[in-house]
C-alpha cells in the first residue's frame, strides 16, 4: 500500500505528481506543499523534463488545504510556505497540465488557472468556500478568477462560496477540457502524448510571450493575498 501522500514518477519527458491522500480527500498540508514546491522547482531546471502534471488518487483530486495541519507552525510561516508554492506555479517555465480527477477545493482550484491545460472529470465541482471560513482569494485568484470568468461570476465563487459544477467551469474558462467520469484517464492522456510530442523549444518560447504579460501582477497578487490571510488568520481562522 502507498503510504506517501505525493506520489512523484517520470514517463518519458512528463513528470508526474499525484496528491496521495485520500483519507483526507488529497488535502495539503504544509510538507507537501513544500515538497511539490521543490518538485517543481527542480523540474523547472531540468532538461529531461518538459511537461509536470498534477492529479490526485481517488475520488478527490483535492480538498485543498489541510486545516487541521501545521498549528504548530507560526501563521507567517505557514503563509511564506503557500506564497512559495503559488510562486513555482507562477514562474514555471514549461508545461503545467491539471489532471483533475474528481472535486477541487481552495487551493486546488485557485491554482488551476496558473497551469496551462485543465483537463477534468465530469464529476468534478469546483468550490472556493473562502468567506465561510474568514479568509480572502488566495492562489492569485483575486487576479485570474475575474479576468476568465468576469467580475460577476469571481465574486459568486469569492464571496458567495457558489459550488461551480464541471460543465459550468468549461463555460467560464477554469478548465480545458471536459470528459466523462470513465474516459477521462485515457482520453486526457491521449492528449497529453500529443502536446509531449511537439516541439519544446517552440512551446515554451510561446508560453513565456504569453505569460510574461500577467507575471510581475501575479507575483505582487500572490503576496498581497497572503498578506491578508495572516491578518485574518491572527484573529480568528485557520488556513
Amino acid at each position: 500500500m502507498e503510504t506517501e501522500k505525493i506520489i512523484e514518477t517520470t514517463k518519458d519527458s512528463i513528470k508526474i505528481v499525484r496528491l496521495n491522500n485520500p483519507r483526507k480527500k488529497n488535502a495539503i498540508d504544509y510538507d507537501m506543499y513544500t515538497r511539490i514546491t521543490k518538485i517543481l522547482n527542480d523540474a523547472a531546471i531540468d532538461e529531461d523534463i518538459s511537461i509536470v502534471v498534477l492529479t490526485g488518487t481517488g475520488d478527490f483530486y483535492s480538498s485543498g488545504n489541510d486545516l487541521y495541519a501545521g498549528e504548530n507552525i507560526p501563521v507567517a510561516t505557514r503563509c511564506e510556505i503557500i506564497v512559495q508554492f503559488v510562486k513555482a506555479f507562477i514562474t514555471f517555465p514549461k508545461l503545467l497540465i491539471a489532471l483533475v480527477n474528481g472535486p477541487a477545493v481552495g487551493i486546488a482550484v485557485t491554482t488551476l488557472p496558473l497551469c496551462d491545460f485543465v483537463f477534468a472529470s465530469e464529476n468534478a465541482y469546483f468550490y472556493t468556500p473562502f468567506t465561510k471560513l474568514n479568509l480572502v482569494a488566495e492562489g492569485c485568484s483575486s487576479i485570474t478568477f475575474p479576468k476568465l470568468m468576469g467580475e460577476r461570476k469571481a465574486l459568486d465563487m469569492l464571496i458567495r462560496n457558489h459550488k461551480m459544477p464541471a460543465k459550468e467551469a468549461l463555460e467560464c474558462g477554469l478548465i480545458s477540457y471536459l470528459y466523462k467520469h470513465d474516459e477521462l484517464q485515457k482520453k486526457a492522456w491521449n492528449d497529453i502524448g500529443e502536446i509531449s510530442n511537439l516541439p519544446m523549444d517552440s512551446v515554451q518560447t510561446t508560453k513565456r510571450l504569453i505569460r510574461r504579460v500577467n507575471m510581475e501582477e501575479l507575483i505582487k497578487a500572490n503576496v498581497l493575498e497572503m498578506k491578508e490571510i495572516e491578518r485574518l488568520s491572527l484573529v480568528h481562522s485557520k488556513i
